[in-house]
């Protein structure tokens, strides 16, 4: 669907952005920064990511100051800094995600040897409570 100038975002079509390890964020406007980051923060980490770079530029260093804001209070980033000099320097941030919880393993029911009558557990030496 083509885009009208002036027209609101709120009347355009999602836009789907890759999942990578890196992000630029020059085509997106300020006001959707924040929006953008966390959405891509929370499918990284989904998708297993556990490096990632914001690439915002250098320039005068406001759009840093504002993915750095985002990313102190996120709940998915374990810590950020300067990328290398050979990924972008100043002008993007490396992101390092936390690993989110695993699932609570199942735990298997016992034999059915150590199971009395109706499927109860067997009782004495069961470390149970007795009483």
């Amino acid at each position: 669907m083509p885009v009208t100038p002036g027209e609101p975002v709120e009347d355009r079509d999602p836009v789907q952005i890759p999942i990578e390890d890196s992000l630029d964020l020059h085509p997106f406007a300020p006001r959707d920064i924040p929006s953008v980051v966390g959405e891509y923060l929370e499918q990284a980490a989904a998708r297993g990511f556990r490096e990632v770079r914001l690439i915002h530029g250098r320039g005068t260093g406001a759009q840093r100051a504002v993915v750095r804001r985002l990313l102190r209070d996120h709940p998915l980033v374990a810590s950020f800094g300067d990328a290398p000099p050979d990924r972008g320097g100043w002008g993007a941030t490396v992101v390092m995600l936390k690993i989110p919880p695993s699932p609570p393993a199942e735990i298997p029911p016992p034999p059915l040897s150590q199971r009395g009558a109706g499927g109860d557990f067997a009782k004495g030496g069961g470390g149970g409570i007795s009483g």
